[in-house]
């Protein structure tokens, strides 16, 4: 495998390598990165295959990738940082520092409804370009203008693509800078939410199984009663879950939806540096400590309005549910959150651990997938 795969691990974590080499063995990776800390010392720095099918080019040490929605924790993180900051109650209205907000309904929405998706816009009203996506006042202000599915703070639905522009409003008016500007400044100069050309050129290129591939085969523990609802819904253009995942349309292959920032999905960065975000996270060199063990705690648990399927949030970042399946012995720890087609994202304040795992080969717990499950067992083997 010492041609497919590079880089190092400690020798307590060999198990790691040995999974992560025998991914491109038998097909479910084509390339990819993973990196892990513990207790702030990395342990894991693993890479390997092609970066680029079409051309063949190498996944290479820097090679960057875009994380799909690891992108929220980053976005949740900048916002937390900024209330702390500025002494901003994640109680207190919107409208307190988004006047325009308070219409349809939504005068009582809080910046904690935002973080857990409580704020009823999972989805745009009209068809937005990568465009209009790249100007964040603009998509704020189509959001502040809507009105609600459902009263804000009643019920969750995951704001797939529309969580970015809103809790990225709170930084943006509070710091007069995008998301990714302020992520960039206090988080490390490789995490791009809005990537240049030169980073755009360099990334790796998103790909997707045969159709085969692609069937819902192993559900893991989802019940066969919600596989088929969610089994209808993502066949079905009109409906919630759709709406909300793909609006504004735009391919992560594009250099235009790439470089436009899109704070809830657009993050692109190595597993080294995804991996390094959390690391500072636990080791509280981003938020307090005790801001992070607050922000963690779960204040969502149940069916989500939008994926049909059990999701559990803290102030934005995921917990173990059916849509962050984790394996047991991450499962009461970890939190983070899961990326589209396989990306992960994961800190442990009880384990100093912190772990990134990034392909481009899209794939789904309900395809199959268990790249980032089985990488993840095999770190809390190690520990």
């Amino acid at each position: 495998m010492s041609g497919i795969v590079d880089g190092r691990v400690d020798p307590a974590f060999q198990a790691v390598r040995e999974i992560f080499e025998a991914s491109f063995a038998d097909g479910r990776n084509t390339g990819a990165a993973m990196a892990v800390y513990l207790d702030g010392r990395p342990v894991v720095d693993l890479w390997g295959g092609i970066a680029d099918a079409r051309t063949q080019r190498p996944w290479e040490r820097d090679t960057p990738a875009v994380t799909f929605s690891c992108t929220k924790a980053l976005t949740a993180t900048a916002a937390l940082a900024v209330a702390h900051e500025s002494g901003t109650s994640l109680s207190e209205p919107v409208t307190t520092w988004w006047p325009e907000y308070g219409v349809e309904g939504k005068a009582a929405t809080t910046l904690a409804d935002l973080l857990s998706h409580r704020a009823g816009l999972p989805a745009f009203e009209r068809a937005v370009t990568a465009t209009e996506a790249a100007d964040p006042a603009k998509m704020a202000a189509l959001l502040a203008d809507q009105r609600p599915l459902w009263e804000p703070g009643t019920e969750h639905g995951y704001h797939a693509l529309s969580f970015g522009w809103l809790v990225g409003e709170f930084v943006r008016r509070q710091t007069n800078s995008t998301v990714g500007e302020y992520v960039r400044r206090h988080f490390g100069e490789e995490l791009w939410i809005g990537a240049p050309a030169h980073v755009a050129e360099q990334a790796a290129r998103v790909g997707f199984p045969p159709a085969a591939e692609q069937a819902w085969t192993d559900p893991g523990p989802i019940d066969a009663a919600t596989i088929d609802r969610m089994s209808r819904a993502y066949r079905d253009p009109g409906s919630l879950a759709l709406r909300a995942s793909t609006n504004p349309v735009g391919s992560y292959n594009n250099p235009e939806a790439l470089a436009g920032g899109w704070p809830a999905s657009g993050l692109v960065t190595t597993a080294r540096a995804l991996a390094g975000f959390y690391r500072d996270l636990v080791g509280g060199a981003l938020l307090p400590p005790e801001l992070v063990s607050d922000a963690i705690r779960e204040r969502v648990r149940g069916t989500d309005a939008v994926l049909l399927l059990e999701s559990a949030f803290g102030l934005g970042y995921m917990r173990s549910c059916e849509n962050f399946i984790l394996p047991d012995t991450a499962r009461d720890t970890a939190f983070g959150h899961p990326g589209a087609g396989g990306a992960i994202g994961l800190g442990d304040l009880e384990n100093r651990l912190a772990i990134a795992f990034v392909p481009n080969l899209r794939r789904d717990w309900l395809a199959g997938d268990r790249r980032a499950y089985d990488l993840v067992a095999a770190t809390y083997d190690a520990l």
